[in-house]
């Protein structure tokens, strides 16, 4: 097979799963700027508690002509607007609907039909399309990005994203090399190995550091309350058993549809890392949550995945190399994933589970995906830790 092309996969060293395209610069039609002014005032209607009756009065747009002609960047600009829109009409009030208004239930579900993944807010809307760099020549770091769309606005909820961008940022250099170390392999080039295995401890390294930084601008408290309450799903979710009606899309059948809710676990640099390294989880029921996050990640990203799993041999080609110092940098690379895990898990008690129970749909035993997420996040950074050699 030819060597893998990362232009493929909609991926850059400086990006990494970042978008390609910059959102705030993005123009989108005139006929979408009333569903982007609505969803960029969601600050100052949220706080109302009537969400509902402002988003209702939205008008409807047949997206149908939009999806078809659009760009890339301006149709995921628009899933990022209209994917706020939706969590804000489902989470704006007390008690959560049985069924969303056409006028964004329709747009959405085009849209989603149009980018390649489900009809509602997912990783690649809130984070990867959603930042913008204060000065557009600086670097994509904490000191010069922004979050575009908000929900409440804040400092804790827009420190949240913003971690997770920079944090995408830094992975770029990482995932950029993994196709030439791959054919590094399959070569028996084992000076390229030995050195791109070390710079990635390096990016493991940054990228860690990144994620430590969580607390200083996103507290616990505010977060559960505050800020996770709009990324809820309605798979899986106990205040929506049934899941949510998408009125005016036919193929539906007015049946209630579930999907699962924004997390972090629908970033692709860990199932990449994971794709490289070898790395395999257990086939059991927590699995199947894992598999089915897959596709809630942009379709190139998703073919990342797989085609880093399907020609990696890295781990096989350590195993017999008889290297110590590749045994060295391997296990190196599955600590470093670990730690990224464990600050994953870590952080998911302190600011989920050990929080107090928060309104409808928002308790603290359930991930935003809809997952039982310490168990989940525990289970699958064992089995990360379990593939040292």
């Amino acid at each position: 097979m030819t060597a893998l092309d990362l232009a493929d996969y909609d991926i850059t060293a400086e990006r990494g799963f970042l978008s390609s395209f910059d959102s705030a610069h993005t123009v989108l039609p005139a006929e979408l700027h009333p569903a982007r002014d609505l969803a960029m005032a969601l600050p100052r209607i949220i706080v109302t508690g009537e969400a509902r009756q402002h988003i209702e009065a939205l008008p409807f747009i047949d997206l149908a002509d939009f999806c078809a002609s659009a760009s890339l960047a301006q149709r995921r600009l628009a899933m990022v607007h209209y994917s706020f829109l939706v969590q804000a009409y489902v989470w704006g009030e007390p008690e959560p609907p049985k069924a969303l208004p056409k006028c964004i239930a329709l747009p959405i579900w085009q849209l989603g039909n149009a980018i390649g993944q489900p009809p509602l807010l997912t990783y690649s809307s809130y984070v990867l399309d959603n930042w913008g760099r204060i000065d557009d020549s600086g670097p994509i770091d904490l000191s010069n990005i922004y979050m575009i769309q908000p929900f409440q606005s804040g400092q804790d909820e827009a420190w949240f994203v913003l971690v997770h961008v920079a944090i995408e940022a830094r992975a770029g250099e990482m995932l950029a090399s993994i196709p030439a170390l791959v054919e590094a392999c399959k070569s028996g080039d084992t000076a390229t190995l030995e050195s791109g295995l070390s710079a990635m401890s390096a990016v493991w390294d940054d990228m860690n550091d990144i994620f430590g930084r969580m607390t200083d601008r996103c507290d616990p408290y505010i977060y559960f309350h505050r800020v996770r309450p709009w990324i809820h799903g309605w798979k899986d979710n106990p205040a929506l058993e049934k899941g949510m009606i998408y009125e005016g899309v036919m193929e539906t059948g007015g049946e209630p549809q579930a999907f699962r809710g924004q997390t972090g676990s629908q970033s692709s640099i860990v199932p990449s890392m994971d794709a490289f390294l070898g790395i395999d989880h257990a086939g059991d029921p927590l699995r199947t949550y894992l598999d089915q996050l897959h596709i809630y990640r942009p379709p190139e990203h998703r073919q990342f995945i797989d085609d880093i799993r399907a020609n990696s041999v890295l781990r096989p080609f350590v195993t017999s190399a008889g290297s110590p110092i590749l045994n060295e940098l391997y296990n190196i690379c599955v600590q470093n994933l670990t730690r990224f895990r464990t600050r994953h898990l870590e952080y998911a008690a302190s600011y989920i589970n050990k929080q107090s129970k928060g309104g409808a749909g928002n308790v603290s035993d359930v991930g935003t995906g809809g997952t039982p997420f310490m168990k989940y996040l525990k289970k699958h950074r064992d089995e990360a830790a379990a593939h040292m050699l």
